[in-house]
């Protein structure tokens, strides 16, 4: 009996991160069979949000790839405060009983576990409950199908409600998910507006502006971020929802959301201009020629009743369909077909001729929106060909602050010239790989920018606070299905109106809406790390483009590895911090991100990659160089974060770290170190040590709750808590 319930403890222990999907222990394996748990075959989650009643219904289908029947127990933990609702589970035709044991007795199994000296991060789940279900048999090479459903009453938090669903399950899985989905159907009386996810990259279709669909899916995964979703509803054109996140004596930040009303009508769309600057140079044959005028087809399809548009040919020099921007009719439709059917790849690439010709178009002091969208595969090789001289001269001319929207296709391409371009006039650059589709790429980005909604955007905070190192830096214009999401600093507390200014046309447009700067730790401590990541993107961004500045350095430097932002790029300027702190005595080995026995492996790799993200404009490595950090710059949500850190193979993508409450932990040895000590002023720390699983250890937990999320890592952690280091080791 002890042999059996040893067992269960390890297993209990060793998988019971699996519990968000609920999972099925093995507690009387054959005598030659490793303990194991039984295989998820799929894990689909349905939830239907009303107001702020959510119900999640889960279905799951486990495996047993054993010869022989087995005996488990299906455990599941709850939500605190949420009800069971249904239960399902059939053993030869009989329903199978359950109990729920309340998140204090769930509390003593997680002790009791680890006193046991087996793996301590079950502390992670502690406040759960635990719903569990004893099933015999599960006959061999047979399947066991359970569904589970639960309801619980959401938060709202100054109009914003949050829906978390835990899925934190890779340090325990030992094979990923074959199939996880994740829909969720939001319903209001009022209009919904703010939708976004801060951990997972979900599709969110808006039905109508009372119901919203969201889905994620993925395969072959291992899950290891919480599902969390947020929205708000309110009965306005503009809907504003904000996350902070503030530790004590420190500065705070924040997360703002805003999403126009989707039931703007057409009187509210902005009238705009769009000319279409198209590289028909020589390099352009073959199948890219034919994907772009494909695009191009699609583009003059889908424009406004209301607008005007041009079509400018450029190769050795550029050529105007109309001359000026025309109206949307039939016949100037028909005409910008034949002109685009006829298009040929012939000739050098005349870029300065073509964007002058297209800035000039704007001469008639209307106040419409003028988008410029710029397709090119090439360098400049006629006409003004410096990128300085060239961006000078284009810059004069674009007195009327027209957006310049770049695409670049393949590698023969100068990033830097586009990538300053876009910055200069507030747009975005893409970019599309030899293997990617042009069609789908430009035809995706136009649907987006089809209907403008407001432009010229000024943000304001009327209230005791102060904000600065808001990124996106330059504010884009707002266009009807997107959102906005801002992330910035900030220093006081208290209630505050936020003002948006902006145009449409003629007409200046005002939104408002008040919340409260929280002086107070908050959940939300994903918020840091997000803005973090943008700050990185922006200052690795001005190295690229311009040049390299000691003070950029070292803030880079110090962001990175205080929250664990691992480029290629920010790796090597760590690793170099590191080598010369180290050589001069000046930084423990305990503290190091990377081992000594790494550095030189590293530095080979990183550096390569670092000097050309310096000097290359144009090629793979420069392309992926803009990709990255404008993802960078763009970051909102904590998985596409971190799938950027780790975009390449390099070895220092493999970096192992964990983001927790605010702060980045790297595996050094066996030890996890909290990445705090290191960036603390004061470095004459106490050190407080403790061993694992001892009387003392389980005295700090019960008195400090907040420490079981560091003290679930490991048995060997070294961590900043109340000014003081604290060392556990086995």
């Amino acid at each position: 009996m002890k042999r059996l319930l040893f067992i269960f403890l390890f297993i209990f222990t060793t998988f019971f991160g699996l519990f968000s999907d609920g999972f099925v222990v093995i507690v009387n394996p054959p005598e030659r069979t490793t303990p194991f748990i039984l295989e998820v075959k799929n894990h689909n989650v349905d939830v239907k949000i009303n107001e702020l009643i959510a119900e999640t219904n889960i279905d799951q289908t486990f495996y047993n790839p054993s010869k022989r029947s087995l005996e488990g127990t299906y455990l599941f933990p709850v939500p605190k405060g949420a009800v069971i609702k249904k239960f399902s589970m059939f053993i030869n035709g009989v329903e199978a009983k359950a109990e729920l044991l309340d998140a204090t007795k769930a509390r003593k199994i997680y002790e009791d576990i680890v006193r046991q000296q087996l793996d301590p991060a079950i502390l992670e789940y502690d406040g759960f409950d635990v719903f569990k279900v004893r099933i015999f048999p599960i006959e061999a090479n047979s399947e066991k199908r359970v569904k589970i459903s639960y309801t619980e009453i959401l938060n709202k938090d100054m109009g914003t409600v949050e829906y978390v669903y835990p899925l934190n399950t890779e340090k325990f899985s030992s094979a990923p998910l074959k199939n996880l989905t994740i829909n969720v159907r939001l319903e209001s009386n009022d209009e919904i507006k703010s939708v976004y996810s801060t951990t997972h990259k979900a599709e969110i279709i808006r039905k109508n502006k009372n119901l919203v669909l969201t889905s994620y899916e993925e395969t072959n995964t291992k899950p290891d971020i919480d599902f969390k979703l947020y929205f708000n509803t309110e009965n306005s054109k503009m809907g504003f929802s904000l996350l902070t996140y503030k530790e004590k004596n420190e500065e705070g930040y924040f997360y703002l959301n805003i999403t126009p009303s989707i039931d703007f009508n057409s009187g509210d769309i902005e009238e705009k201009d769009v000319t279409f600057v198209f590289d028909s140079s020589g390099s352009m044959s073959g199948k890219n020629l034919i994907q772009a005028k494909k695009a191009l087809k699609f583009c003059v399809d889908n424009l406004n009743e209301k607008d005007r548009f041009e079509i400018i040919r450029f190769s050795t020099e550029a050529e105007p369909l109309f001359g000026k921007l025309t109206e949307v009719n039939k016949s100037n439709v028909d005409k910008a077909e034949k002109f685009i059917e006829k298009i040929e790849a012939i000739g050098g690439t005349n870029i300065d001729e073509a964007l002058k010709m297209a800035l000039s178009n704007k001469k008639d002091n209307s106040q419409r929106l003028h988008l410029v969208i710029f397709i090119t595969d090439g360098k400049p090789t006629i006409g003004e060909t410096d990128e300085n001289m060239l961006l000078k001269s284009i810059e004069k001319v674009n007195s009327e602050k027209t957006r310049i929207f770049t695409f670049g296709i393949g590698y023969e391409i100068n990033t830097h010239l586009l990538d300053k371009l876009t910055d200069m006039t507030k747009a975005y650059r893409s970019y599309i790989l030899p293997d990617e589709d042009i069609e789908v790429k430009i035809s995706n980005f136009f649907i987006k920018v089809k209907s403008p909604i407001l432009t010229d955007l000024k943000l304001s905070f009327n209230g005791n606070i102060k904000t600065s190192k808001i990124y996106p830096k330059e504010l884009p214009d707002l266009f009807r299905g997107s959102s906005l999401n801002l992330l910035g600093i900030y220093e006081g507390s208290g209630d505050v109106e936020i003002i948006l200014d902006g145009k449409a046309g003629k007409k200046n447009h005002q939104f408002k809406s008040k919340f409260n700067f929280s002086n107070e730790k908050t959940k939300d401590d994903f918020v840091p790390l997000l803005w973090a990541t943008r700050r990185v993107g922006h200052l690795l961004d001005i190295i690229r483009l311009n040049k390299e500045e000691k003070e950029i350095i070292d803030e880079i430097v110090y962001l990175a590895r205080k929250y664990g932002i691992v480029t290629p790029y920010t790796s090597f300027l760590i690793l170099e911090d590191e080598m010369t702190r180290g050589g001069n005595n000046r930084i423990n080995d305990d503290f190091r991100i990377f081992n000594k026995a790494d550095e030189k492996e590293v530095q080979a790799e990183t550096k390569k990659s670092y000097d050309k993200m310096k000097k290359e404009k144009s090629g793979k490595d420069s392309i992926s160089a803009s990709q990255e950090f404008q993802n960078l710059n763009m970051a909102d949500n904590v998985l596409e974060q971190r799938k950027q850190n780790y975009s390449n193979s390099s070895k220092s993508q493999s970096l192992q770290y964990k983001n927790i409450q605010n702060r980045a932990f790297y595996q050094n040895d066996k030890y996890w170190i909290d990445s705090k000590i290191d960036t603390e002023k004061n470095k004459n720390l106490k050190t407080v040590r403790i061993q694992f699983a001892s009387q003392k250890y389980f005295e700090i937990l019960n008195k400090n709750k907040e420490m079981s999320q560091y003290l679930s890592l490991g048995k060997n952690i070294r961590f900043l808590y109340n000014g003081e280091v604290y060392e556990i080791y086995e």
